[in-house]
Parts: C-alpha cells; sequence; structure tokens
C-alpha cells in the first residue's frame, strides 16, 4: 500500500483508510452480538494485513462500539498499535444524552471534547489519539472555547493532530484562525455521485493549505458498485445507469473492479484524496487496494466526471 503525509504533519498513513463504522454489524450497542463482534475484529485485522495504516473511528459509531471491537483487534495483533494511526471523532450527541428529554444535537463544548476523548480512549485501550476530529459543525460552537480544548489535549499528550468533518471551508477558516496548531484533515462526503467538493472550495481550500481530504462514502454507500438492477421509478435511474456503465467501460479497460475505478478516480485529485474503505468484507477490502497500483489519464478521469455531472461539462 502506498503512504500519503497527512497535512502538515509527521503522520504517515496509508493511501486508503479503513473505515470501521460497520464493524459492530449494527448501529445499535444492544444488538452486536459476539459472532458481529467477531467478524468486526476480523474485518479490522483482515485491512491492516491488506496495508491499511490509517483508521477512521467515531465515538457515535455504535455508541461507542466500534472502538471496542477495534481496540480488542489492536490487542489481538502483536505490534499493531506502534504501526497504525488511529483517527477519532467527537461532538454529536444522541437524544437522551445526559437527560431524558435531551435532542440530538452537535456539542463542541470544552467539556465534551475533552470528556468524549478520554472515553474514546478508555474503549480504544490506548494513551494517544493520532487524528482527533470534531464530526459535525456545531452551530454554537465557538472557535476559541474549541482551541482551548484541543490545547489541553495536545499538552496532555491525549492526542497528536487535529482535524475536521463535514465542515465548509468558512467554518475551518475560523477555527484555524485561532487554533495554533493546524488542522491536518478535511472528512467529507466525495464520490462520483456526491460532486459538492469540486465546487464549494473543499478541495480549493486542502491544496491551498495543505490539508488532507479524507472522502468518507468513496463508493457512495454501495451504489456505484452494487450490481443490482436500478429501479426504474427513481427520478435519476438513468443517470445512475450511465455512472455505473461508464465505471464498467474503464474498469475493462485497465483489468479491475468498479469500484477499484471509482477509487482510483478519487485518488487522482492533487489535493491527495484518502477515500475511506467500508466495507466488512475481507476480498473486497483487499480489492480496494489495487486502486493505489493505479493511475487513471486524464481522458479517463475527464470521462467519469462528465458521466458524474451528468451532461457535457460548460
Amino acid at each position: 500500500m502506498q503512504t500519503i503525509q497527512l497535512g502538515k504533519s509527521s503522520l504517515t498513513g496509508s493511501r486508503l483508510a479503513y473505515g470501521c463504522w460497520r464493524i459492530a454489524g449494527s448501529p445499535e450497542a444492544a444488538k452486536v452480538t459476539a459472532e458481529t463482534q467477531a467478524a468486526g475484529r476480523k474485518a479490522v485485522i483482515a485491512a491492516f494485513e491488506a496495508g491499511y495504516t490509517l483508521f477512521d473511528l467515531a465515538d457515535i459509531y455504535c455508541e461507542g462500539v466500534c472502538e471496542k471491537i477495534f481496540g480488542l483487534a489492536l490487542k489481538e495483533v502483536a505490534g499493531m498499535r506502534k504501526r497504525v494511526l488511529i483517527a477519532t471523532k467527537c461532538g454529536i450527541r444522541k437524544k437522551g444524552d445526559p437527560n431524558l428529554d435531551s435532542p440530538y444535537r452537535y456539542d463542541f463544548s470544552a467539556e465534551h471534547i475533552v470528556r468524549s476523548c478520554e472515553h474514546s480512549l478508555g474503549r480504544l485501550g490506548v494513551d494517544t489519539i493520532d487524528l482527533y476530529q470534531l464530526h459535525r459543525p456545531d452551530y454554537l460552537g465557538d472557535p476559541v472555547e474549541v482551541a482551548a480544548a484541543f490545547g489541553k489535549l495536545h499538552k496532555s499528550g491525549k492526542v497528536r493532530e487535529f482535524g475536521v468533518s463535514n465542515f465548509r471551508p468558512s467554518q475551518l477558516a475560523a477555527l484555524q484562525r485561532v487554533c495554533p496548531m493546524p488542522m491536518i484533515a478535511s472528512q467529507v462526503e466525495m464520490s462520483l455521485m456526491r460532486l459538492d467538493c469540486l465546487h464549494d472550495g473543499t478541495l480549493d481550500q486542502c491544496l491551498a493549505e495543505q490539508i488532507t481530504p479524507m472522502a468518507w462514502s468513496p463508493l457512495a454507500g454501495g451504489r456505484l458498485v452494487d450490481t443490482g438492477p436500478i429501479d426504474l421509478q427513481t427520478a435519476d435511474h438513468a443517470h445512475r445507469i450511465h455512472i455505473r456503465e461508464t465505471l464498467d467501460l474503464v474498469a475493462r479497460e485497465r483489468g479491475v473492479t468498479r469500484s477499484v475505478t471509482a477509487l482510483a478516480w478519487l485518488l487522482k485529485h492533487p489535493a491527495g484524496v484518502v477515500p475511506i474503505v467500508g466495507s466488512t468484507h475481507p476480498e473486497r477490502i483487499r480489492d480496494a487496494v489495487n486502486a493505489t497500483e493505479i493511475e487513471l489519464t486524464r481522458d479517463e478521469w475527464y470521462r467519469l466526471m462528465e458521466a458524474a455531472h451528468g451532461q457535457r461539462l460548460p
């Protein structure tokens, strides 16, 4: 697996990240079984053995269970902790937390950021988180308060580097203006079916400020690689069929799978996009690595871009 430097930091991770949000087998902790936990550990270890060294988590994933499963995988494989980067996130609070009438919300208060980090460290069974990210923008978030919390976590050795997730460029800039440590990563939804980051300034900012963009849902939640029929009653069925057909054309020419082609499209961008692979099937986890071994031509990239855009580029 190829590697990439994360932002302006000294951290170096795999060109693809492994996303752990599915490793519990359910979004609800009460539905997790010994079997699903074992399957989750198997998926994490398969990713590590395939060369993934950057692992993406969040405290909200299955109410913290995903972090626990990842922590168990770390203990199961000797020397794994020293060879991987752990990225996790905070800031989303569930309905009913801490009071029964508490709404679902976002919380960037210094108290919550620090407490969430400490809880994640406990579930993961580690002393330090390599990359700590704010999950979704808090409308009431104060950049000065966030910077103070980050400073406390960094000074105590609990976090090495920081980043954001689902932020607009202006929100990231507002935080960076008062935060002494650089934001090294910006995680956004990005795929051939989600092109916002190409138009809203996200990737421009990443290029200008040397921030690593991390692409969640790089295969559009599986829609790009699904081999089943597309419902012709959906409004965008013709567009989705055209994207699939164009992906298949490039994939056949390259001798790779459709998913590898879709990931390679993201890897081509000069901002250094790190796609987050979320499959729990070991064979798909391993197959995705092939995307790091090919580089699409400009013609191939724009052929796919045009299909994704849905019409000839202006």
